[in-house]
């Protein structure tokens, strides 16, 4: 509890220093590039890793996207996920459900540097938010996307929604398969605790787009899908009886 407690002391201030600063510098157009926006980004998360006492450490750095636009993509168990991959990639902007938008400050700042919120169900809400992140991509911005939807309880891996992987196809990006093990240890879904700990991030070999179609979305999804539960069975013993995907209802 105490260091739950400390993490909120700290990072109360920092939302609210990095949130304004990244407003007031994309409001006076000084952010055109948006290195300040990442910038802030890339503090705030470090500094949500260091105040819950979580060492960070990256697999497959040579997987790191420079230069150009890829779509990262990751499981899901614990919101330390989104701080430790944000605290290890050097560019990106991530798709995040619509509802983070709403919280004071961190959703105002958030906005502002680039993140994209998604209506999840709203399904033409949701194809015009990957039509912008799209065109955003093939201009060679990077995002970062967790198919799950939501996140999970244990380390398997579940179906995949459809919309990242139309994502990719239409951008023409690479997909780097992402797996992040040791966030739920720090903090479980559900739960306010955080503990200190090790999480390791792990990027995998590029999957190339081209060939693909929207009419052969899925033969992608399985290929990542398979490419991460391989990983996470090798690594850590993890198994999974799902399927890759759930068909057109996703």
């Amino acid at each position: 509890m105490f260091r739950t407690l400390f993490v909120g002391l700290v990072m109360f201030p920092v939302t609210c220093v990095l949130a304004t600063t990244v407003v007031i510098a994309h409001m006076l157009g000084l952010d055109g590039d948006r290195r300040i926006a990442q910038w802030c980004m890339h503090a705030w998360a470090v500094m949500a890793c260091k105040a819950a006492g979580v060492t960070v450490q990256l697999h497959g750095a040579e997987h790191v996207a420079h230069g150009r636009g890829v779509i990262y993509v990751s499981n899901h168990v614990s919101w330390y996920d989104v701080f430790s991959i944000a605290a290890v990639l050097p560019q990106y902007t991530f798709i995040a459900k619509a509802e983070l938008r709403r919280i004071p400050i961190f959703g105002w700042g958030a906005e502002h540097a680039g993140v994209v919120f998604l209506e999840r169900d709203n399904r033409k809400s949701a194809f015009a938010a990957y039509e912008t992140i799209a065109e955003r991509v093939r201009r060679g911005s990077s995002v970062v996307v967790c198919p799950e939807g939501t996140r999970g309880v244990d380390y398997h891996l579940r179906p995949f929604k459809k919309g990242p992987f139309v994502l990719a196809i239409a951008a023409g990006a690479d997909v780097v398969p992402t797996i992040v093990h040791g966030a739920r240890e720090v903090m479980r879904r559900g739960g306010f605790n955080i503990h200190p700990g090790r999480v390791d991030v792990h990027l995998m070999p590029p999957i190339r787009t081209t060939g693909f179609d929207y009419d052969h979305r899925h033969e992608l999804m399985s290929e990542v899908w398979n490419a991460m539960a391989a990983l996470l069975r090798d690594q850590y013993g993890v198994g999974t009886s799902e399927f890759p995907y759930i068909a057109e209802a996703s």
